[in-house]
């Protein structure tokens, strides 16, 4: 129900800012511009999916197939699932019609256009990065620098994204800078403190993800 209103209010709230775009704009990527409201519990990927769709949808954004780009480690019997196998071969393109990246290989390389100014949220927002205030330049992934996921040794996925609490997340800078192991890197820079809404902002977020059209 929390989750429904929330979606409900997202839509009504971008309708009413003008920021609806035509059926035909090239929108096939951007952050969210809210998370969750849960820490890392999305839902799973499904429930992440449908987040991105209902963003998209308050832009005019909505009739494309939305992914969030999430991984998932084995657990239970099932398989994992890597980020960069959902989210299609490109070309992407943000709110202001910028090309982030032609192809999967570009994407995963410095080539990516994945900056500050080109990781946009769903109506073109810039979001805070490193020096502003909040910093939210923390982007829930659990995936590695080649998009691909963690083994299952740790949880790097928040129990694949249903614990607001318990295990780690790891994370990208999307202005690709701060500290981390890769802390140029907007899809794998370093893990969280846990999974809670309060340890995601300790470490420079907000609970956003990126999300990708194919």
């Amino acid at each position: 129900m929390k989750k429904t209103i929330l979606t409900a209010s997202i839509i009504a709230a971008a309708c009413a800012a003008g920021l609806s775009h035509s059926q035909g704009n090239s929108l096939s990527f951007f952050i969210t511009s809210v998370g969750s409201g849960d820490g890392a519990n999305l839902g799973g990927l499904a429930g992440a999916d449908a987040h991105c769709a209902a963003l998209a949808t308050a832009v005019g954004a909505g009739g494309k197939t939305w992914a969030a780009y999430l991984s998932t480690q084995a657990k239970g019997g099932q398989p994992a699932i890597n980020a960069r196998d959902r989210i299609g071969s490109g070309p992407w393109y943000n709110a202001r019609g910028v090309m982030i990246a032609a192809n999967l290989e570009q994407l995963h390389s410095e080539a990516a256009l994945t900056g500050k100014e080109g990781s946009l949220t769903e109506s073109g927002a810039v979001v805070n990065g490193r020096g502003d205030t909040p910093n939210t330049h923390d982007i829930l992934t659990g995936s590695q620098l080649d998009g691909t996921a963690f083994p299952p040794d740790s949880d790097l996925t928040c129990n694949n994204w249903t614990s607001n609490s318990a295990g780690q997340a790891q994370v990208g800078h999307h202005d690709r800078q701060g500290g981390g192991a890769n802390p140029t890197s907007w899809n794998s820079a370093h893990t969280s403190r846990s999974c809670s809404q309060d340890d995601l902002i300790a470490t420079g977020g907000n609970g956003y993800f990126y999300c990708f059209a194919y």
